[in-house]
């Protein structure tokens, strides 16, 4: 969906065919050429992952869309691949719009070392350039960019060109991120300029990829009509979420419970510093009442964690509520890991006191729990 928006904008793109059997991945391999078959999930790092494959005859793309459909990639089954023309490409670039949060204005964000890899990419290789709303993005200011990127002056137009159009998508979306990763420079074809390979209109700069982020402020309010409704959550993140709880699913193996957002990304942080690694956000609130908060218990203690760390701060919530749903589980399973808890606040004394007495490791300060389930997910 992003590449065909960003075509209809003028942003040059590969073609590409929608498969949904080996079959059809061959008949486009056929009618395209040399293809790069992708899995159609909405997660990023498919590549690493193993869902793109790169196929030269039909033969092989059914074979590569044969091996991807039906996969688990990340927690999600692969339905659909996409056949898309492969591109000759010489060196890859990473042009996004997104928005800067503490700045509340869009900014272009540029490098010069694109791809699989972008996350790893170090700080000073990247180019931000700010927009102002009034003015928008100019082209003298792209043109400021490849520059500092260091883009050969036959490429300046070409980027200028998409940087533009990709701020047009940014507005007209109600974007919060459109990205283009890689932003390809094909390799030559036989000159010593680069140049598009056939079939592809633009120049020789080519929306490898491309991701679009879209408001979901703006959708709710009806906004985007002709875009898909997604929803991109994990099963676990639904049956928590089902309660009325804030969760997002982490990779790490501590389970995290606190209350309010605030606390628990300082839970995360203060486990990370200590190199614990979280396995999820979980934001019970601050009233959450003692069943959900032991049905969430019930949820974590399910996903097979190294240790659980539960930090409250006892205000609406009380701090004696939170142990007995604690207890409560307790008494209905087997605590097969470590529970570390933390409770300060409304009746802190009498939680803590119930907590110690059915012999789970209880703490008034942060960094002590913090330590105690790291040391605990260790063992």
């Amino acid at each position: 969906m992003a590449k065909s928006i960003l075509r209809a904008a003028g942003v040059p793109v590969p073609e590409g065919r929608l498969c949904r059997t080996p079959e059809e991945a061959a008949e486009a391999a056929a009618a395209l050429g040399p293809v790069a078959v992708k899995a159609q999930v909405l997660v990023g790092g498919r590549g690493k992952a193993g869902g793109i494959r790169l196929a030269e005859t039909p033969a092989e793309a059914r074979e590569a869309a044969s091996a991807i459909i039906g996969m688990d990639l990340k927690g999600h089954r692969v339905e659909t691949v996409y056949c898309e023309q492969r591109l000759r490409i010489q060196r890859e670039l990473y042009l996004a719009i997104t928005i800067d949060p503490t700045a509340r204005r869009p900014l272009l964000i540029a490098s010069a070392e694109g791809g699989i890899a972008i996350e790893e990419v170090p700080e000073k290789a990247i180019v931000k350039r700010p927009i102002e709303l009034p003015w928008g993005l100019r082209p003298f200011m792209a043109r400021q960019v490849a520059v500092r990127l260091g883009l050969e002056p036959q490429l300046h137009a070409g980027f200028v060109d998409i940087a533009e159009r990709l701020y047009g998508v940014f507005r007209r979306r109600d974007a919060t991120l459109v990205e283009c990763n890689p932003l390809a420079v094909c390799a030559p074809a036989g000159g010593s300029k680069p140049a598009a390979p056939p079939g592809v209109r633009g120049g020789p700069l080519i929306a490898a990829d491309a991701r679009l982020s879209v408001d979901d402020d703006a959708l709710g309010l009806g906004r985007q009509p002709d875009l898909p409704r997604t929803d991109t959550a994990t099963d676990l993140e639904r049956r928590v979420r089902a309660l009325g709880l804030a969760f997002v699913q982490l990779d790490g193996d501590i389970a995290v419970m606190a209350n309010g957002a605030g606390i628990t990304m300082a839970t995360l942080d203060a486990l990370q510093s200590l190199g614990g690694r979280p396995m999820n956000f979980l934001d019970a609130g601050g009233g959450a009442a003692a069943g959900p908060t032991a049905e969430a218990l019930d949820i974590l203690l399910s996903t097979d964690p190294k240790a659980v760390l539960i930090n409250i701060f006892g205000g609406i919530t009380r701090c004696d509520e939170v142990a007995r749903a604690i207890l409560d589980v307790q008494g209905r399973r087997a605590l097969e890991v470590p529970l570390v808890v933390r409770l300060v606040g409304t009746n802190e004394e009498e939680g803590t006191e119930m907590l110690r007495a059915a012999g789970i490791a209880a703490f008034t300060s942060m960094r002590e729990a913090a330590q105690a389930a790291v040391a605990a997910s260790r063992r």
